[in-house]
This record gives C-alpha cells, structure tokens and sequence, in this order.
C-alpha cells in the first residue's frame, strides 16, 4: 500500500471547518474521532506520532482535544495549518453558543424553553458525575491518590479552598511523592502504544522531522514573545478603553488565569470558573451557570466553551457598549473571554511543539501531573454534587425534593455509564422527558384535582 499524496492546504481546511462543524461527544469522543479520521481512513499521520502528539496535549493546561488539533494542524501545514486547525475547532461552537445564549436571554423564560432546561440540567448533573468516574478510574490507582482526591473534595467543598490552591498544593505534593514514592506516583498512560496496521501515513514513524518542526531557541522565544505580545496588547487595549475595573479588562485578566490552571480538563476548570463567574464576581447566577453547561453540552467543540456563554450573558448584563447595544456588548464580551481562554493553548502548541517532536518516545506523565489529576477527580465531586443540590431541591434543601428531576438524573446516569450512550443522545431524551413533564403537569393536577 503506498502513502498517500500529498494533502494540501484547501484540503485541510475542509477537514477542519467539517471537524468543527461535528465535533460533539467531549475530549474523548473528539480525540477519537481525529484519530479515525486522520491515523485510520485518511493515513495523514502515523499512529506513533499521534499518540506522541496527544501526550504532550495531555500534559497542558487547557482543552486537549483542540491542542491536539493545533498540534497535528501545525505538523502538517507550519504555522499557518496550526491557527487554521485550532480556529477552525473552536469557531462554530463560538458562533453557535452566541446565538444560544441571545435565544436564551430573550427566550429562556419561555415555558418551552424552560420545560426543556428542566430535563436537561439533572443529566448535566449525570454528565459531570460520569467523567469524574472516567477520570477517577485512570488516575486513582492506589490510596495515596484516591487520598489526595479526598482532600481535595473537602478543601473545596467545607472549607471553600480557591481551585488554584488545590492545583498548587496537589503539584508540590507530587513532586515530594514523586522522589520519595515514585512508584504510587506513576500513572500509566490512558492510551494504548501498540501500532496498529493502517497502511503507511504521510508522516509515518520513521518519517524525518519537517524542516519547520525542528527545534530552535530562538523559534521558541519568538513565539512566546508573540504570544505575550498579543495578550498584553489586547488587555491593555481593554483596560484603556474601559479601565481596569471595568467587566471586560476583569473577565480578561480572570479566564488567562483559568487557561492556565485547566489540568484535567474542562471539568476540573469548571469549579474555578464557577467561583469566580458566580461568587466572586457575580457575572452570573448558580441557575444560569448550570443553564450554560447544559447549552455547552448540546455544541460541538471543547466543553470549555461554556466560557462564551459566561462571557456573553455578563456583557449582556453589564453592557460595557452602552445601554442602547445589549447584544454587541454580549457578543465583543463573548469573543474577549474566548480569545483569552484559547490564547495560551496556541502559544504552548506553536512554541512547544518543535521540542515535543524533538523527543520522540521520551515523554512520560509526571508525578506532579498524576498528584493534581487525582485532586481534580475530587474537585469535579463537589461540582457534581453543587449541580444536584440545585436541581434535586431547586428551593433550597429545606425545599421540597424534585423526585422527577432525581429519576431524569439517575436514568441519565444509567445511560452514560452502563449502556455507553453518547451525550447528545442522552441530553435530547432528558430535554424531550423534562418537556413531556412539564406540559403534562396541567393535566395530572387537573385529573387528581390537585
């Protein structure tokens, strides 16, 4: 079987904007799919070199499924094919969510609308339980890291511990472990290294590295200094047009700290957000957060992008354009907090990946990396249990207990993690049940003369 030719820059770009177009299902089920497409039928890419790619991925703060986008976007095409890739994976999930969250603040009170919102949100609440069973099952291997999950869940949960604490902490405990007990440090990886037979790729195993893919100093440093270029520039454009305490300098300055602290993924990120979007700044409440993860489950592209949602309902808000321009100031809000979200992931792709490639079968997890995984498994617990607080007694606990939302939630759950169900699949069922409920009430109460 030969290799096949050459795949141009056109070419790529269907690729992508289709990617971005049906990329639904979550990192797995996204990273999954690039490999079917890219390592198995289109043989763009070797297996090896896509397992590489998705390490270093792994080991980022960020949404990985995109990084590995950029990543293999990079590799193939220079700089150029990597912005093209990991713009491409993001943006239809950004103009969608925009358009949601406009139906969802002029329309969100509808009683269709709200019919739907109620079955969705207690599967969100099974969504969030399941990936953190997903997570815990790779990263807890033994008693010290399903203890490190322990008391990551009570340092947030009891004693309300910043995320980023949790993260520092859950690092400088698995450096420490790492040298004294490497062994209970050690996480293996979450994907299998054994080559499979898919014919010869474009770039196969024993492939030279592309010219532009070799590493350099000074390549590295450029990039970096590009990248905070860019974002010192955008932020100081913000904080001269709007001043510093302004919304839009805040949520800018507030989501480059949450890139960078997202280890484990949109789930683990999630919490962060949540303290800062809704106790902290108060840019949104608990229902409309949960409202924004159940619109970020129904799009394709990275969870993260529930970001947007944030972004676009404060600008909404807070209308930093002027009272007469609601919707322009939802959407330059919108766009302000994904630029800075995303931003770090490109600048870490570009920059990093010439040295990635560099060290071919050499890069492993770390033990601080294993230390703060099995934290985050905690951390995602207590957002599980955030959710269910509010769906389970949507009046508070002294409230009455939902038992149709608790049967819609533990079916969800039943789904996901017993039968495999996709998430889409999943959510459609909880919002058509929740619908059916609602608009059946009427009757029920009319029939038993309640």
């Amino acid at each position: 079987m030969d290799k096949p030719p050459a795949i141009t820059l056109s070419d790529a770009f269907k690729f992508w904007l289709k990617l971005g177009c049906i990329s639904f299902g979550g990192p797995a089920g996204q990273i999954a799919m690039m490999h079917q497409e890219l390592v198995e039928k289109r043989r763009w890419i070797s297996e090896k070199r896509f397992l590489h790619a998705l390490n270093y991925c792994m080991l980022l703060p960020g949404p990985e499924a995109q990084q590995l986008a950029t990543y293999l976007g990079w590799l193939l095409h220079k700089t150029v094919g990597g912005i093209m890739a990991g713009l491409l994976f993001i943006l239809p999930s950004l103009l969608l969510l925009i358009i949601l969250s406009w139906v969802y603040v002029r329309f969100g009170q509808l009683p269709a609308v709200a019919s739907l919102l109620y079955g969705i949100k207690p599967a969100v609440t099974a969504i969030v339980l399941a990936a953190a069973q997903r997570i815990g099952a790779r990263a807890l291997k033994n008693k010290l890291m399903w203890g490190l999950a322990t008391l990551s869940f009570i340092a947030i949960a009891t004693l309300n511990t910043p995320f980023p604490v949790i993260v520092l902490v859950a690092a400088l405990l698995g450096s420490l472990g790492g040298r004294l007990l490497p062994e209970h440090f050690t996480i293996g990886g979450t994907h299998s290294s054994s080559a499979k037979a898919y014919g010869p790729a474009l770039l196969d195993d024993d492939s030279p590295i592309p010219e532009h893919a070799r590493f350099s100093w000074q390549k590295l440093l450029a990039i970096a200094l590009i990248g905070l270029l860019l974002w010192a520039g955008v932020l100081g454009l913000l904080c001269w047009q709007y001043g510093w305490a302004s919304t839009l300098p805040q949520m800018a300055w507030f989501f480059t700290k949450a890139a960078l602290l997202t280890f484990g993924g949109a789930y683990a990120v999630l919490p962060y957000v949540y303290q800062g979007a809704v106790i902290d700044y108060h840019w949104l409440t608990a229902a409309q957060m949960l409202d924004g993860l159940a619109l970020g489950e129904t799009t394709p592209g990275p969870l993260i992008m529930i970001v947007t949602f944030v972004g676009f309902l404060d600008g909404w808000q807070q209308l930093p354009l002027g009272a007469d321009a609601p919707l322009l100031s939802g959407m330059v809000a919108a766009v302000t907090v994904t630029f800075f979200t995303f931003l770090p992931s490109f600048v870490f792709i570009l920059a990093g990946g010439p040295l990635v490639e560099s060290t071919q079968g050499k890069l492993k997890f770390t033990a601080p990396l294993s230390a703060i995984t099995a934290a985050v498994v905690g951390v995602i617990v207590n957002l599980a249990a955030f959710f269910a607080g509010h769906v389970l007694w949507p009046q508070g606990l002294s409230g009455p207990f939902d038992s149709a939302a608790a049967i819609i939630g533990g079916l969800a759950l039943l789904a996901l993690m017993r039968y495999k169900i996709g998430i889409i699949k999943v959510i459609a069922a909880a919002g058509l049940a929740g619908w059916l409920l609602i608009q059946a009430k009427p009757f029920f109460m009319a029939f038993f003369g309640t």
